[in-house]
């Protein structure tokens, strides 16, 4: 997991949890691959049609704006989202996207940048980025939030840790 690769899905600023979940569903969807289904479907309707593995989202400022469902990162994580790039991240968004083991990179100049279907490869652990615009820097995540990450998440990190996985 050290490494990403994939294409971009690009949005703009205040991407708010009911867009990326729509709230419709907050109470009737519980399964993650049923809810991957819904993903992105009122700002992009064909998001669950053309996402594959590992490809990023990237978004401008205060992505994740809005309340603190998971199933706003759960989503994006069971479609297949390998990672989320913005501007700018809601503070309760980022962790739940860390506890869930989906990288949230915050890196300006690329988003500026990069355009809806460029590929992407991103090394968590060198702080990396490779695009069709050239190579950018971010800070490269702790060894314990790698642990986090390779584990796929906070839960099972951590019931590894105490010996109940």
């Amino acid at each position: 997991m050290a490494t990403i690769k994939g294409k971009v899905h690009k949005y703009g600023d205040d991407i708010n949890t009911d867009v990326i979940f729509p709230g419709k569903y907050t109470y009737t969807v519980t399964d993650p691959e049923e809810m991957a289904q819904h993903a992105m479907e009122d700002l992009d309707p064909d998001f669950v049609k053309t996402v594959e593995d590992g490809d990023i989202v990237v978004g401008g400022t205060n992505f994740g704006c809005g309340s603190s469902r998971e199933q706003a990162v759960k989503c994006l994580k069971f479609a297949g989202v390998g990672a989320v790039i913005a501007k700018t991240f809601a503070r309760i968004y980022f962790r739940n996207l860390i506890n869930n083991g989906v990288p949230a990179i915050v890196q300006p100049e690329l988003v500026d940048k990069v355009k809806k279907g460029d590929r992407l490869e991103i090394d968590l652990e060198k702080g990396k980025i490779k695009s069709p615009y050239g190579e950018f820097d971010f800070p490269a995540y702790a060894p314990e939030i790698m642990a986090i990450m390779k584990e796929g998440g906070l839960i099972p990190y951590t019931k590894k840790k105490l010996g109940t996985a």
